[in-house]
């Protein structure tokens, strides 16, 4: 599970260990001025309160040894590095889609971790929508399939070999746009989306993107794609909703018990096909150190004892919103707040989790028909 994340803490825990007795890691953002972007004839802001964090796995490490500091290394480097693929992987789209026909010759390359939910709904979006694509599984350690980027992050989506697209919320918004209007090619609609770079607390330099729930359509083209009165505003609140809180809900979850936390690990070392040696040192050293990351995680997030319960409410409130006379939140066929929550909550897959999640909740029905929409390819 998320095994890309874990594999980049494990070493930093390896080496902060190693470097000193008392350490901490933060990743708090600082706050993001409105903003806003004239495009297509109207200004867009961006609503956000503050950046959207990637699914933070750091939290303050208490204690020393250089042995443990070595012991978290090998797990997180050795280990995990198996999970790699550096082959590039082809998706094909099935013949029959449920989404639209819609006739691109776009030929695109998605730089990911296969458990990253953030990823993860980048592939639900583009099997959604049967745009063939190729992944590129980057080494969560060393990162050398991205080396050619000053964008460190995934995924990373390359369009013709030549159009560079960052941030999960930014592809799907970009390519959706492309989609509808057919007018500007993708870097001209990539313009609608600044990059921003600001420090966070920690002085660290982010980057963020105006726009990046927005649909840059046509006032016709957005009439059509969104006819009730309050779709549009309804698809960007769930969409930010997936990015700023379903997403923290996750680690706390598949790591809230030593015995998760080991399940976990376990299911990370099966898929990456480990060696004895590489998976010993994955699964057991990997799932303390989660278990312990997690108890930060909740406090930082001001989750309860039992986080269960928050996951509970989340997807209980995801399917209240969509409503009993609505298949998805974009009625008859998934729109992109379908798309995002199903791909944040998909990682979780195999796990108790979401098992637990499926039965105690009234996600289920909702969340077989978005798979069986998106065809089941990742």
């Amino acid at each position: 599970m998320m095994a890309a994340a874990c594999a980049r803490t494990l070493s930093k825990v390896g080496r902060l260990v190693l470097d000193t007795p008392t350490c901490r890691v933060t990743n708090t953002a600082t706050l993001m001025p409105r903003i806003s972007m004239r495009c297509q004839g109207r200004a867009y802001g961006t609503g956000g309160a503050g950046f959207r964090s990637r699914l933070s796995l750091a939290a303050p490490v208490r204690g020393s040894g250089r042995v443990l500091g070595c012991a978290f290394l090998l797990g997180g480097g050795f280990g995990l590095y198996q999970t790699v693929k550096l082959t590039p992987q082809r998706h094909l789209a099935e013949e029959k889609s449920n989404a639209p026909e819609l006739g691109t010759d776009l030929k695109l390359t998605l730089y990911q971790y296969k458990t990253c939910p953030f990823c993860s709904k980048v592939r639900a979006f583009l099997d959604y929508h049967g745009l063939p694509y190729e992944v590129v599984e980057v080494n969560p350690v060393m990162r050398q399939e991205i080396k050619w980027s000053t964008y460190r992050k995934v995924p990373i989506l390359m369009v013709n070999e030549t159009v560079q697209l960052n941030d999960s919320s930014v592809i799907v918004s970009v390519l959706k746009t492309y989609l509808v209007s057919k007018e500007k090619t993708i870097s001209e609609i990539l313009a609608c989306y600044p990059e921003m770079k600001a420090k966070n607390d920690s002085g660290k330099d982010v980057i963020e993107f105006g726009n990046k729930y927005w649909v840059m359509v046509r006032d016709t083209d957005a009439d059509h794609l969104y006819p009730g009165k309050d779709t549009r505003k309804e698809e960007i609140k769930w969409r930010k909703w997936a990015d700023e809180w379903l997403v923290h809900l996750i680690s706390p979850n598949v790591y809230r018990t030593p015995t998760e936390a080991l399940a976990s690990f376990d299911y990370i070392v099966r898929e990456g096909k480990f060696g004895t040696f590489e998976g010993f040192f994955a699964k057991y050293f990997g799932a303390a150190a989660m278990w312990i990351i997690s108890k930060r995680l909740k406090n930082k997030h001001h989750l309860q004892d039992d986080v269960r319960q928050d996951l509970y409410k989340a997807v209980n409130d995801w399917v209240a919103a969509i409503g009993k006379n609505k298949k998805f939140m974009g009625d008859d066929q998934p729109n992109l707040a379908d798309l995002a929550v199903f791909g944040v909550l998909r990682v979780m897959e195999g796990l108790q989790a979401f098992d637990d999640m499926m039965e105690n909740t009234k996600v289920k029905n909702w969340y077989r028909r978005v798979q069986k929409a998106t065809q089941g390819v990742s």
